[in-house]
């Protein structure tokens, strides 16, 4: 369950995960979430990357997130565990690995958001130590199928030094 830095060659993978995992979103977004060439697009950003978890057949994903630090921060996004993997702690894993990764490039602060309809998250963020920091616009109004809003939240970094 350890993850890992994904490769361009797990980009196929990478979308199918996401947009297996946000099929939960279908009641209030039209479409999949990301497409090839947006994922794609991540990899050409030297401040970005995916983690991933392996599945258990040869070349599949179980779990993918990207992760991005600009300006001392760190930031997550598209948190995904493929539906047939999910209950597995596979979500907390990646967060793990988004923290340490953060850490080691020396963020003091973790970003993330959520959409407000999703009213399951807001709980099982602030359980791991993030709080809302404040609300904004949802990025693609286009495919929403009624309104919604990003909620804003963070969590502070601190390294363990021995």
């Amino acid at each position: 369950m350890k993850a890992r830095p994904a490769t361009e060659r797990d980009i196929p993978e990478i979308v199918r995960v996401i947009n297996l995992a946000y099929r939960v979103e279908d009641f209030f977004i039209d479409g999949d979430r990301t497409k090839t060439q947006e994922i794609a697009a991540f990899f050409a950003d030297p401040d970005s990357c995916f983690l991933v978890i392996d599945g258990s057949g040869h070349g599949t994903l179980s779990a993918a997130v990207l992760v991005d630090v600009h300006d001392g921060r760190g930031h997550f996004a598209m948190l995904s565990v493929d539906p047939a993997s999910q209950k597995n702690g596979l979500g907390r894993a990646l967060i793990t690995a988004v923290e340490e990764h953060c850490i080691a490039a020396g963020c003091s602060a973790l970003d993330m958001e959520i959409v407000n309809l999703r009213e399951e998250l807001p709980a099982y963020y602030s359980a791991l130590g993030f709080i809302e920091t404040g609300r904004a616009p949802f990025p693609n109004q286009a495919k929403l199928r009624r309104d919604a809003h990003l909620v804003l939240m963070t969590k502070p970094l601190t390294r363990d030094d021995p």
